[in-house]
This record gives C-alpha cells, structure tokens and sequence, in this order.
C-alpha cells in the first residue's frame, strides 16, 4: 500500500510566514489541486510533488481543495501533476505555480537577497535532478518495483489491455529519458548512493535551522518537505530508499517540523497527513 490521503486545510489561527506585496490579489475559496486517485493509483514521485505544491500553498496561507481523478494526468496542460484550477487559469507543477502566486502578490522568497535566492534555486535543482529521477528511475527501472507495484498502480482504474499499455507505454518514456540523462545504465546501487549524497548535501545546508534559510520557509522547504515525506511513509518492495533518508536526523525532524506545523489538524488533535 503506498502512502497518500494529503487533505489541506486552510488555518486561520496560524501566523502568517509569507510576505504580501500590497497589491496583492484575493485567492479564491473554492481553488483546486488535482492529483491522480490517492489510494490505487498515485505513484511515489507524483505523491511527492502533489504533496510539495501543497505544502507550499499551506506555507502562503492559501487555501486550496484537493480532487484526486483518474484521469488528472490527461487532465493536465503539461501532461504532469498536480495542477490547480484556480478563477479561470490553469497551472500544473510546482515552478510554474510558485510564479503563478508570486505574480498575484504571494511570495515565500521575497525576502531572500540575491545570492540566497540563487542557491535556493541550485538546491532546487539538486532534489529534481536527484531525488525526482530517483524516484522515476525505483518506479520505473527497477524490476522488482515495476513488477510487483508500479504497473499494478499506474493502470488500475482503465480495463484491460488498455491497464497495460498506458503502463507500458510511461514505462518505455521514462526509460528513454533516463537514457537521454545518463542513467540508463545504473544499477540500483548507484541510484541509492545518489540519494545518500542529495540528503547529505541537504542536511548539512539545513544544519540546525528550522529552514533552510533560517526561520522562514520558502519554495525549497517545501519542495523538499513533499519528496523526503513521500520517501519516509511509501512502502516499497523494500526500506533502502527511505532508509537512506533516515540516517540524517535533522531532515527527519524537519519533517516533523512542517507536518505538524502546517498540516495538522487541531479540531481532531491529529495530523491532516495520513497514510492508506
């Protein structure tokens, strides 16, 4: 069973962390994140960015409904997940999204100066070239996955043939990008020891802060957050990926950290983040 359920709630009570420019525009009650169906259907790496994109919206305090459809993939302009629909606009992806909000007035980063902003964004770049193509490459490449999870997963709301060859047909696309990339070849091995470096580099900037630019979250906290979560509380044909995970101590109390600060849920005294 993998991991999902992620319901956001907007908290009122909570001390707003973002910054707000003064012209900023109001945010819609009724905007909407679509992911694929939570409990039989989501992979790991599409978990984990549906959940970064939601904790970054819970960060900026804007409140946003999540729809889970068999078809969200197809849904999407980008033809990835998740994307919101919020007014009359469409956007898919955290990046995109991260400027759609900043374009309406909503920014974690603002206050950030330029050297801090270009090495968030390199480390960034470091969790979407490691961790992201990690998790593409277990899902995808590695057969014991693919075999016992990721077929089954991928097309279990369409009948039969049509299960197997949408889940054919990712399998033979992401292939070819792990080729295109140079890692076409790797062993699993390899991958693993890719991920211990990405959080060894990640724990050392994060250090002791509560952030990773101190007391204030920003896109990469929440970029972050959405992919060791999803990590930590997928189960896989076995524990090395997550257990890579927990030999840094820090990265597993930030987790911690942002679970409970932003996605808990006070009526019920219990976190708004559960697994199925």
């Amino acid at each position: 069973m993998w991991s999902g359920s992620w319901r956001v709630r907007f908290q009122e009570d909570k001390v707003s962390s973002f910054r707000k420019s003064k012209t900023a525009e109001p945010w819609p009650e009724n905007a909407t994140l679509y992911q694929q169906l939570k409990g039989e259907q989501i992979l790991l790496s599409d978990n984990a960015a549906s959940l970064a994109v939601q904790a970054f919206l819970q960060m900026c305090n804007l409140p946003v409904k999540v729809v889970c459809r068999a078809n969200a993939e197809y849904m999407s302009p980008s033809g990835k997940v998740p994307f919101i629909h919020v007014g009359n606009q469409v956007v898919s992806e955290l990046g995109p999204i991260v400027q759609f909000v900043k374009a309406k007035g909503h920014s974690l980063s603002d206050g950030l100066d330029e050297v801090q902003k270009a090495e968030m964004k390199a480390y960034m770049e470091l969790v979407n070239n490691m961790l992201l193509t990690a998790e593409l490459y277990l899902q995808w490449c590695d057969e014991a996955t693919v075999g016992e999870i990721t077929h089954a997963r991928y097309g279990s709301p369409y009948p039969w043939p049509l299960n197997h060859i949408l889940a054919y047909q990712k399998q033979w696309e992401v292939k070819r990008k792990m080729k295109a990339i140079g890692w076409g070849n790797k062993t699993l091995d390899q991958v693993l020891e890719d991920v211990d470096q990405c959080c060894q580099a990640l724990s050392q900037r994060l250090g002791t802060q509560p952030y990773f630019f101190n007391k204030q979250p920003t896109e990469l906290d929440a970029l972050v957050f959405g992919h060791l979560y999803t990590i930590l509380t997928t189960q896989l044909t076995n524990d090395e990926l997550s257990e890579k995970v927990k030999n840094y101590s820090n990265l597993l109390a930030f987790c911690r950290r942002i679970e409970q600060h932003y996605f808990e849920d006070r009526g019920k005294g219990s976190s708004s983040i559960r697994s199925s």
